[in-house]
């Protein structure tokens, strides 16, 4: 897909819903016409002629045409609705793929893009959008006015270009007030978002009165520039209103001297400031609402990068299960914005059925490099094959079931204990029964108030760590996965959960499957095959186990001996 285009692509997909409703908004703003129509012919034919009949024709008429255009306004909101509804089925997924695909690549954007596509959503589909519908109709009820009075025509049109230059310049001078207040918002929001996710290091470190004291300052400086921002936009909506009414009045009063002068009617000056005022408000609303249209504006902006800088992947040729041999080739990794590799030149090759323990001090690079084999990150330089393809381009909804990852913060989610272990995917209970079997927490799981259906609350907040862990293993383990990677599954585990620990990575090896161990417990290295020493985000050392261990043990009980 051409990223350009692409927000233009799925508005010209919702094309039929903006076209029909600007069709409604053709009949209403010509149905707008009957008010004054209705009062020129009360002024000039009813009272002149003093004809009821005509009289009672025309309210008649007026009342319908009123009744009218009320229903064509609720079918234009209810048209505008069902465009919401058709721009969430096809950008809401895409945008929420897009914040995934910039987290691999570093760019934690957080919730920010969703509440950018609600707001360009609830923009396009609200009460904001009538305002640009009803603006190109507003040279129409200048032009009525011309044809009741040039001079009326000729001064409503000053009146709609003043007050349009007016409104332009005051949303000129809100625009960097709000830009600034966006950024600060959306920074403020994040950091809260941060203390909420470390509540219980903010709980137990009596961090609170210093964390609030920092989203205070935040949170003045974000108030303090939408207050600046507010006090333009009211400046600029009170002028507007104040040209508005003033015009109005001024309408009367020039429409009054023509009656005088004989030029025009009665009834054509009272059409004429009803016109000029139909005319004008499109321009008001919008004065008013520039706050809605300029973070509708923003939000735009923001996804239309959001989406350029991560594109739709082209669909590729699904691949077969991989066996699961593995190649890490001169892979090197450093986070946007740093110069300084966190991983560099790392390469080893596992066989399918492998186990491999990854060790090293901490800071060592074990748990990015475990993000690189899985295809969480994408390497600055080199590259990771599962069975020779590349796995960072594997598109993830067919490589992701023969992938299992456990990483070393477990994050489960607001459903039942069934639906995370199935990755949501669902539909096969007896493959989610196996995996937590694999995982030793079947039993466990039964114990629980509804059992597999039990809702774990967000993250898991019913259960305990080690209970966690656990079910994090399941769901690596699940659907019989070709390459699992585990770093630091033991963490939060009591003896019988490293013994169902060892026997799931004993199973695992059994059905061939090639497991990455990221382990500080050497108990962990009883069952692997081959060790890889990480420090300094370079390999140390790789080969047998034995091979490995000796050598680092050596030396160790060469000064023990030494020493004694």
């Amino acid at each position: 897909m051409n990223t350009a285009d692409e927000l233009q692509r799925v508005l010209r997909a919702c094309g039929s819903y903006f076209t029909t409703a600007g069709l409604f908004s053709l009949a209403i703003n010509l149905l707008y016409l009957a008010s004054p129509l209705y009062m020129l012919q009360v002024y000039d034919r009813v009272i002149s002629s003093a004809s009821i009949s005509t009289l009672v024709m025309l309210t008649i008429a007026l009342l319908a045409a009123l009744l009218a255009l009320a229903g064509l306004d609720v079918v234009r909101a209810r048209i505008l609705a069902r465009a919401g509804i058709r721009l969430e089925k096809l950008l809401a997924e895409r945008v929420m793929g897009a914040i995934f695909a910039a987290a691999g690549r570093g760019e934690n954007t957080g919730a920010q893009p969703l509440r950018d596509f609600d707001n360009v959503r609830l923009f396009l589909s609200g009460p904001g959008i009538n305002a640009l519908f009803d603006l190109p109709w507003a040279p129409v009820y200048i032009a009525v006015i011309f044809l009741l009075h040039p001079w009326l025509g000729a001064f409503a049109l000053g009146c709609a270009l003043l007050l349009m230059l007016t409104a332009i310049a005051g949303e000129q001078l809100a625009r960097k007030p709000l830009a600034e207040a966006g950024t600060a918002s959306n920074a403020t929001y994040r950091f809260a978002e941060s203390s909420l996710r470390n509540w219980e290091a903010v709980q137990a470190m009596g961090m609170l009165p210093g964390l609030l004291a920092r989203w205070g300052r935040d949170r003045g400086r974000m108030v303090g520039l939408h207050g600046r921002a507010a006090d333009r936009i009211g400046a600029s909506a009170g002028l507007t209103r104040f040209l508005r009414l003033a015009m109005q009045s001024l309408m009367l009063g020039l429409g009054a001297y023509l009656v005088i002068e004989r030029q025009t009617t009665v009834g054509a000056m009272f059409a004429a400031s009803i016109l000029l005022a139909r005319a004008l408000q499109p321009v008001e609303l919008l004065t008013g609402a520039w706050r809605s249209v300029a973070a509708a504006r923003t939000a735009w902006q923001r996804l239309r990068a959001l989406l350029r800088a991560n594109p739709e992947p082209a669909e590729r040729l699904a691949l077969p299960r991989p066996a699961g041999r593995l190649d890490v080739e001169g892979v090197s990794y450093a986070p946007r914005g740093t110069q300084k590799p966190i991983i560099a030149r790392v390469g080893f090759s596992l066989e399918a059925g492998q186990a491999l323990g990854m060790v090293g001090p901490s800071g060592a690079g074990k748990s990015t490099l475990a993000r690189l084999l899985v295809g969480v990150l994408q390497p600055a330089a080199g590259v990771v094959r599962l069975d020779g393809a590349d796995i960072a381009k594997w598109p993830r909804d067919t490589i992701g079931p023969w992938i299992g990852y456990l990483p070393q913060d477990v994050e489960l989610f607001a459903d039942t204990v069934a639906s995370n272990i199935s990755r949501f995917r669902g539909g096969d209970d007896a493959a989610v029964i196996a995996a937590a079997k694999a995982a030793g927490v079947h039993d466990a799981i039964l114990a629980l108030s509804e059992g597999y259906d039990t809702q774990i609350g967000e993250g898991g907040a019913v259960l305990s760590g080690g209970m966690r862990q656990r079910i994090g293993l399941a769901r690596a383990v699940y659907g019989m996965p070709s390459l699992v990677v585990l770093d630091e599954p033991n963490s939060s585990l009591d003896f019988e959960g490293e013994a169902a620990l060892t026997a799931c990575l004993r199973q695992l090896k059994a059905r061939g499957t090639t497991v990455v161990i990221v382990s500080h417990r050497p108990s962990t290295l009883g069952i692997v095959d081959r060790v890889l020493v990480l420090k300094g985000g370079t390999v140390a050392a790789f080969g047998p186990r034995e091979e490995v261990l000796r050598q680092f043990t050596r030396p160790a009980r060469v000064a023990t001996a030494e020493a004694s």
